[in-house]
């Protein structure tokens, strides 16, 4: 697919102010959608004025859950410069999202070409100030109307952009979790190396209830109730005195686009990262023995995001004293340098806007 109709809007909004954007408060004056029909292909193409979707309450996406997302950035770099950060890992993911959620995956040309195409159209909406960019949300979802469990034979994708600042309150100082040990957020077989939005409505209930104790996220456990998966919206990182351990991927931990990149850097650097199953007793023990030097989750929202106390059994254990730790300091400075054009990309990463 090559031609896609743009129609602009005849009322542009007012940009919100930089320091006030606050994480995924405001959306662009446009968005793009395409759909997909099972014998014909994918068609309609097009950049509409930001506002509902036209969708048939028989959809399957409201019966039937058949819904994922992708979440990924758009940043100014120094020189005016406009980059996007690691798009086809993106399209990677939602393509295997989509094997599993029975969508029918948008192609890679169509994929880069809706994304370009917006983002030209709405590049003004990218703040210039540090710790900023534009949050990018590819969405895929069944639209077919039928009631009956089977996968739906029409799909709709559609790109939505934000403005964002830094994704918790505490900004990149170091966030309180709590370790959720009664709900599950995902089991062996199930949804949770998808970025599917069941996930997502799974997690809401802890997440609410650790919030109102004060807690910024959920460091969530198998279903013994001891395996590390990851934090509600992060993958998660132990820096040890012997090696820098995040749990592996097991079937229901979210591959996160962060996480492999922070990865690729540790092991540049000959750093001893390791990919294993970890429990929150080894956790509890190594940090009581003086072991555990620091911990942080890592995601597109937060980049990375400093662990300073970590809730378990009804006993709050401080990590590096609820200060940020250097490695995640030197991670974090790192990553948005490059993505801000600020230091040479060396892995690869930076897509610029064509």
């Amino acid at each position: 697919m090559s031609d896609i109709k743009t129609t602009l809007t005849t009322a542009p909004k007012a940009l919100p102010p930089s320091d006030q954007l606050g994480f995924g408060q405001y959306f662009t004056d446009h968005m793009f959608v395409a759909k997909y029909m099972e014998g014909k292909g994918w068609y309609d193409a097009q950049i509409l004025p930001y506002g509902p979707l036209p969708l048939d309450p028989g959809a399957s996406v409201f019966h039937y859950g058949q819904a994922l997302f992708e979440g990924m950035k758009a940043f100014r770099q120094a020189d005016g410069k406009i980059v996007f950060f690691r798009p086809e890992f993106n399209h990677d993911r939602m393509a295997q999202g989509a094997e599993r959620m029975c969508l029918e995956a948008p192609p890679l040309d169509l994929f880069m070409q809706g994304l370009h195409e917006l983002v030209k159209v709405d590049q003004r909406w990218i703040p210039h100030e540090p710790n900023t960019a534009l949050y990018i949300r590819p969405t895929l979802i069944g639209t077919e109307s039928f009631l009956g469990v089977r996968p739906s034979r029409e799909t709709m994708f559609f790109i939505l952009l934000s403005p964002v600042g830094s994704y918790y309150s505490e900004g990149t100082k170091p966030v309180k979790i709590w370790t959720e040990e009664k709900y599950l957020r995902a089991a062996p077989g199930g949804l949770g190396a998808v970025k599917a939005g069941a996930n997502y409505a799974s997690s809401l209930k802890a997440a609410l209830e650790a919030k109102k104790k004060g807690y910024a996220q959920v460091l969530w456990l198998d279903v013994e109730h001891q395996g590390i998966e990851e934090v509600g919206t992060m993958n998660v990182f132990f820096v040890f005195k012997n090696e820098i351990v995040t749990p592996a991927l097991n079937g229901s931990i979210l591959n996160g686009g962060t996480r492999d990149a922070i990865i690729e850097l540790l092991h540049s650097k000959n750093l001893p990262i390791v990919e294993r199953k970890i429990t929150i007793t080894e956790v509890v023990e190594r940090l009581q023995k003086g072991e555990l030097l620091e911990a942080f989750g890592t995601g597109t929202a937060a980049v990375i995001s400093p662990i300073g106390e970590l809730h378990y059994q009804g006993k709050d254990w401080v990590i590096n004293g609820g200060q940020t730790g250097e490695l995640s300091t030197k991670l974090y400075n790192e990553i948005t340098s490059i993505q801000r054009g600020q230091m040479p990309d060396t892995q690869g990463w930076i897509t610029p806007l064509v």
